[in-house]
């Protein structure tokens, strides 16, 4: 219960300190106040898409005690949401800009709802999985069309800021999942799903009533045109391409230091879950913070490729760091280093895509979500491989994934872009 409530707390501090930079002018976020709430709509969206991934950390070991399944079969689970996120994100980000933003978003809330609800629900594996799927599939549909409705009602100036709330609302969301599902479940271990569960419903209603399709408006049109190209053609390209890749590696890298830090720092030093806890908790909310307070001031002064950069360097520095540090304070400090730098690459990588993207804001949000989930399906995967064998060698692997991201970076170079309307 306490650390339930201190998670809590920690996470309330976030909330007040974005809302307070948000509505203040401790920031230059030009924006009117109808823009200002159509955004907070969207970050809450995401935000509950995000609480509910998070909530069957904590109630997850009685549901396999209850329903005796394994743990080849949990990982099983996950690796559905994952793979079914990673087929459908393309889909999704095509008829985002085809069908249009708000449909996508309401579909993909509904769906969520419902895959909640039938977790709560499920008595049978079956039924998991195909909660577990349905979840996949409104990820996919959500996060594409959030992305191209933040591209349409921002401009080129406050887009880096607006994104940076964005990965701000999806960090906080997974950050307190755990921490609330863990309170909620004191009550009932169903409950925190029957919560996410209403709180999707709500959020569905909310954005039918509130939210209205965008004007497209718009984008700065770069040299080579993209619009007649196939999906597979426009990946290719090496604008896109190198993005990709790079959203690829670093969330490789990400992937493997979040889902094997806890056993890594049980294994190798023999922390407590109450250590583990302050030290995932401390990193995770400073690199949400970080998103909030420092990431458009960054991309105002190097620009998003030069801030990729530096992140990059930064995180290969100190996961491998990790490998080599023994002290709590140490090992807490480095964690923290890796979370802020590793937060910073993909609002920078998303802002970048936004800006080349043209008419094509759905295809490079989908195609974002597509490279980040096959990253977060394969990086544990391979991590867990070589845990097995020692328990460096998953951090010596995202090491080098970060090593190549870099030295594709340092040779990136931004497309020339023809004069915009909506700077």
């Amino acid at each position: 219960m306490y650390n339930a409530y201190r998670l809590g707390s920690c996470a309330f501090f976030v909330c007040m300190k974005a809302y307070d930079q948000f509505y203040t002018k401790k920031v230059s976020f030009n924006m009117n106040k109808k823009t200002k709430i159509v955004l907070a709509i969207l970050l809450g969206n995401l935000f509950i898409a995000f609480l509910g991934i998070g909530l069957i950390v904590p109630v997850l070991p009685t549901i396999m005690n209850e329903l005796n399944i394994s743990g080849t079969v949990v990982g099983y689970l996950t690796a559905a949401f994952a793979l079914t996120s990673l087929i459908f994100s393309p889909i999704a980000g095509r008829f985002a800009d085809k069908y249009g933003r708000k449909i996508m978003i309401i579909l993909g809330l509904g769906i969520f709802a419902v895959s909640e609800l039938l977790f709560g629900l499920g008595k049978t594996v079956e039924v998991l999985f195909m909660s577990r799927i349905l979840g996949g599939l409104s990820g996919a549909l959500i996060m594409p069309a959030v992305m191209a409705y933040i591209a349409d009602i921002t401009t080129v100036k406050t887009r880096p800021q607006a994104l940076g709330y964005m990965s701000a609302a999806i960090s906080t969301g997974f950050i307190i999942g755990p921490g609330v599902g863990g309170f909620l479940a004191e009550i009932g271990t169903r409950v925190p799903f029957f919560t996410a569960a209403v709180l999707g419903g709500v959020a569905t209603l909310l954005s039918i009533l509130f939210l209205k399709e965008p004007e497209r408006s718009q984008q700065p049109e770069v040299v080579e045109q993209t619009e007649s190209k196939s999906p597979l053609k426009k990946v290719l390209i090496p604008m896109f391409l190198i993005a990709f890749l790079i959203l690829f590696l670093s969330s490789f890298g990400l992937a493997v230091v979040e889902s094997f830090i806890s056993l890594y720092t049980d294994h190798k030093f023999g922390f407590s879950p109450g250590d583990i806890a302050v030290v995932i908790t401390v990193s995770a909310l400073i690199g949400a913070l970080s998103q909030v307070l420092l990431f458009d001031r960054m991309t105002q002064w190097w620009g998003e490729i030069k801030l990729i950069r530096l992140c990059i360097l930064i995180s290969a520095i100190f996961v491998l760091a990790l490998t080599q540090v023994a002290s709590f304070f140490m090992i807490t400090l480095v964690i923290t280093i890796c979370f802020v730098a590793f937060d910073l690459i993909r609002p920078a990588a998303t802002s970048y895509l936004s800006k080349i993207a043209g008419n094509d804001q759905g295809f490079v949000g989908g195609m974002n979500s597509m490279f980040t989930s096959l990253a977060n399906a394969v990086g544990p995967i391979l991590g867990g491989i070589l845990f097995d064998i020692d328990v460096d060698y998953p951090y010596y692997l995202a090491t080098v994934f970060l090593a190549v991201a870099l030295g594709i970076a340092l040779v990136w170079k931004k497309p020339a872009l023809n004069p915009t309307v909506n700077d």
